[in-house]
């Protein structure tokens, strides 16, 4: 039975809802850390919700050069927060949207031959992938459960106790309930929570008194941008690691949606992503990517609908237009979504596992780049300092879990299994000569 569009609206919310304090951050940090006004920051987080729901659109859309079809969420990534702080601290806010534009530029053309390199994502390598994706979201999620990282009221009583609250109702919820009331069993537990801080004082209705009713959406808004090699050269290798990410997710949703991802789908999927970072460096945004805790809601919930992500989308390029309403979804304590967050990341790790258990487990090969890849990402998640030694560029690789974590599956593949493939098969010939 097809859901009504009611139902579906309420399940494109609950996306909304899942990713929405993850793409709020990063505006706030890099808008606090160049400098930016309380009038100037607000555009910031206004049009990069405005934004993901342009680039999500582009993603889900099934067209014949751009977008991969899948159901699949695009946020700006936490992987240029870093290197966007420092181009901007080098050269000014103009330098980082002109090495966003040039990045988005190089994405679009490598495209296709970037989707050629599916031979090197084997279970072995996306199973890996998404494993370290959850295991390093973790954190965050437990973070969040204390009240934030750096909150006054850090793992308080009432922190917890809204935390876990919100994690039984979906818990209740996924147990005694079936069909659509399971589906939207995040976003209930979420309702629960917030109504639950509201009589407890927790909630702050002050960001949605301050913002406005309506803004127009501006190219250029912060001045024209400038080029810098040194800033597009890093934002190129931002993008490249995003990419890797991605084809993460993009996996892990086909293997969720029973689809099989080809080729010249990854070419869209890439498309898609390097068309929303032009996008995103012409009206002042950041880079996206796609959101992997989008994908642990779908693998809880259930539903695999692209109708779903499409309503996503319109809400998101709503909320972007109208920051009154997108307030609304701030008041949202930190510790309420920290609940939610442990459900949805932790079925991240699920669909990590369950990709892994096609993986040849009797190859110690195999093993070892699973032990390698998710040991080093969760290392790198716990211990963020262990690379601060190195150069910069080399840190955008060694100083977030999941690229860490990735990069290592993926050399580690390519010596194990793609240079031992060939030098098995040069001794099959030799053998037959012989």
């Amino acid at each position: 039975m097809k859901p009504t569009r009611l139902k579906t609206a309420s399940l494109g919310i609950q996306h909304v809802l899942a990713m929405y304090a993850g793409a709020v951050i990063v505006p706030l940090i890099v808008g606090a850390a160049v400098g930016m006004t309380p009038a100037q920051l607000t555009y910031l987080v206004s049009i990069d919700i405005f934004m993901c729901g342009i680039a999500t659109l582009l993603q889900v859309y099934r067209g014949q050069w751009v977008g991969i079809g899948l159901p699949i969420v695009l946020g700006c990534t936490f992987t240029a927060v870093s290197p966007m702080i420092a181009i901007g601290a080098a050269n000014g806010v103009s330098a980082i949207y002109g090495a966003i534009i040039a990045s988005g530029i190089f994405v679009l053309v490598i495209a296709p031959f970037f989707s050629r390199l599916v031979r090197f994502f084997p279970p072995v390598v996306t199973g890996s992938v998404v494993t370290i994706i959850g295991v390093t979201l973790i954190p965050v999620a437990m973070n969040n459960m204390g009240g934030g990282q750096g909150s006054p009221d850090f793992g308080s009583a009432e922190n917890i106790t809204l935390a876990f609250a919100t994690l039984a109702v979906i818990i209740v919820m996924y147990r005694f309930f079936k069909g659509f009331a399971r589906s939207i069993s995040v976003l209930l537990g979420l309702l629960f929570g917030t109504v639950l801080a509201f009589f407890m004082g927790k909630v702050d209705f002050s960001a949605v008194a301050d913002a406005s009713w309506f803004h127009l959406v501006q190219p250029f808004y912060f001045g024209t941008p400038s080029f810098e090699w040194t800033g597009i050269l890093t934002m190129i290798l931002v993008a490249m690691v995003s990419l890797v990410e991605s084809t993460g997710v993009y996996f892990a949703v086909s293997d969720i949606c029973d689809k099989k991802v080809t080729e010249k789908d990854l070419a869209k999927g890439y498309r898609a992503e390097g068309l929303a970072i032009v996008l995103g460096g012409i009206f002042n945004a950041f880079p996206y990517t796609a959101f992997s805790q989008n994908v642990g809601l779908m693998q809880l919930s259930g539903v695999k609908s692209r109708s779903v992500i499409f309503y996503t989308a319109g809400f998101l390029i709503i909320l972007g237009l109208v920051p009154k309403i997108g307030a609304f979804t701030t008041i949202i304590p930190s510790s309420v979504l920290g609940g939610a967050m442990v459900a949805m990341f932790g079925m991240v790790v699920a669909q990590g596992v369950k990709m892994l258990g096609r993986v040849d487990m009797n190859a110690q090969e195999n093993l070892l780049i699973i032990a390698c890849s998710v040991g080093l990402g969760l290392g790198v998640t716990v211990v963020p300092d262990l690379f601060k030694g190195l150069p910069g560029g080399i840190q955008i690789l060694t100083g977030n879990g999941i690229v860490a974590g990735s990069m290592t599956a993926i050399i580690l593949n390519i010596v194990f299994n793609e240079l031992g493939r060939k030098k098995a098969s040069v001794s099959v010939v030799e053998n037959k000569v012989s």
